[in-house]
């Protein structure tokens, strides 16, 4: 259900909005590329002598990556609510970008997926933290669309993978092609110097002169926190729980993680496996390569839409509808088509994958308390990494079965049908007080 608030009642200024926008999409743009860099050079690392990996090895490859996510969605989204939105946001920027050149210069494929592992723990705890910062920063009724503008950069971020895959796998290798994951650690000074703390955040911990100081500096009109009945706390775990599993949020929680699960299933299986998958219905690496980048610019460019059909029509209408869009979509790739046509349901397939599951996300942070948007958003990320986990590995274990890859778009489109299933089971949202909102009632009262 879209939000009711007036836009000209949110008192953040919009070049404050525009800003914390730029900053999480810059650092969600790096990380879109490390976590697509696995699937462009996939065929390269099929044919990689020195190793010489099974399929079901190379699936087991793009899981350490999304084992670290797991760890570091959960850990660093719950500490973000801890110890601070902007702290963690650097923190896991530094950590996935870094980590890209000890997996480019990995001697053995062990040592390859423990960089990956160790990579996956800053990819899995930066979504959470820019999911909390991009809502708590945009107006009630432009939530879903700013998280998609925000989020078009993962898609983007993967659409550079494919490209650089393309200009420099024929000549330089797939090793170069992950080093150049390393190079936005050059831009970590310019995030820290555009992002603000969460102003949701200094309030929850009671640091209310703060929280005013940062507030003027950002020029937030009428801003009047009232301060927490527990300033201070050190771990939110009762009202994590109670924002999570109590009677009042229990059902939603569950369809949540289910949703988001099968998202994940989508996202990371399709993105690890369709170039490999293309090639087995005889497309050769370029153009196996060339459904990837569709797939994922078709992702960003349709994220911007949903969000903004999330925000007039509300996100359960929009994410069921194109869920199932998206399955049709893969469905229809197993029939044999013209490269164009196959080109057109690849753009459906990332939009109802890629796009759908980001637009949940968002859907995510903005159902649940405001101090607890990074802790919720982070624990449902983590149950979905287990669904991210999954989609690489059944892939691989597809491929190593000897089924005909007609099987791959069938399973995927069945995951797509579950996740519409799941979200149109979803409780209507529960109605809360942003916390950055004028509280005139209150402060009032208090007088």
């Amino acid at each position: 259900m879209a939000s009711t608030q007036a836009s000209t009642d949110w008192n953040i200024p919009k070049r404050t909005t525009s800003v914390v926008l730029f900053a999480c999409w810059l650092a969600i743009l790096a990380e879109g590329y490390d976590v697509g860099v696995l699937g462009a050079v996939l065929p390269a690392l099929a044919e990689y002598q020195e190793w010489s990996l099974t399929p079901l090895q190379l699936g087991g490859l793009g899981a350490y990556a999304l084992v670290g996510m797991l760890f570091g969605a959960l850990f660093i989204g719950t500490l973000s609510d801890i110890i601070g939105r902007r702290r963690m946001l650097l923190l896991s920027m530094a950590i996935f970008t870094i980590t890209q050149a000890g997996a480019a210069l990995a001697p053995t494929p062990e040592m390859f997926g423990f960089f990956r592992f160790l990579g996956g723990l800053g990819m899995g705890g930066i979504i959470p933290v820019a999911a909390a910062l991009t809502i708590e920063y945009s107006a009630p009724k432009k939530r879903s669309l700013n998280y998609g503008i925000m989020y078009s950069g993962y898609s983007l971020g993967i659409v550079a993978a494919a490209m650089v895959a393309m200009a420099l796998l024929p000549t330089l290798g797939w090793r170069w092609v992950i080093a150049v994951g390393t190079l936005p650690v050059l831009i970590l000074p310019v995030v820290a110097w555009l992002v603000p703390e969460s102003l949701e955040y200094l309030v929850a911990k009671g640091r209310i002169p703060e929280a005013k100081a940062l507030a003027a500096k950002l020029n937030v009109r009428d801003y009047r926190p009232v301060a927490p009945a527990n300033p201070g706390r050190r771990i939110p775990w009762r009202e994590v729980m109670g924002a999570m599993f109590s009677g009042k949020y229990l059902r939603s929680t569950v369809f949540f993680w289910i949703s988001l699960f099968c998202g994940m299933v989508l996202v990371y299986g399709l993105n690890t496996w369709l170039p490999q998958i293309m090639r087995k219905a005889g497309y050769d690496l370029g153009s196996s390569l060339a459904f990837l980048l569709v797939f994922s610019l078709a992702s960003a460019i349709g994220g911007l839409v949903l969000g903004y059909l999330a925000d007039k029509y509300g996100q359960k209408t929009i994410l069921v509808l194109f869920y199932l869009l998206g399955a049709g979509g893969i469905l229809l790739l197993m029939f044999p088509n013209t490269m164009f046509v196959n080109l057109c349901f690849v753009a459906f397939a990332g939009i109802g994958s890629i796009s759908t599951s980001l637009v949940l996300t968002g859907y995510i942070a903005d159902y649940y308390p405001p101090a607890q948007r990074g802790t919720a958003t982070g624990w449902a990320l983590s149950f979905a990494r287990i669904g991210a986990i999954s989609g690489p590995i059944i892939g691989g274990w597809i491929a190593s079965t000897g089924l005909s890859f007609e099987f791959n778009f069938v399973f995927f489109a069945i995951v797509g049908v579950i996740a519409a299933v799941a979200v149109s089971l979803i409780p209507k949202r529960i109605a809360e007080t942003p916390a950055v909102a004028l509280d005139v009632e209150r402060e009032a009262a208090r007088d």
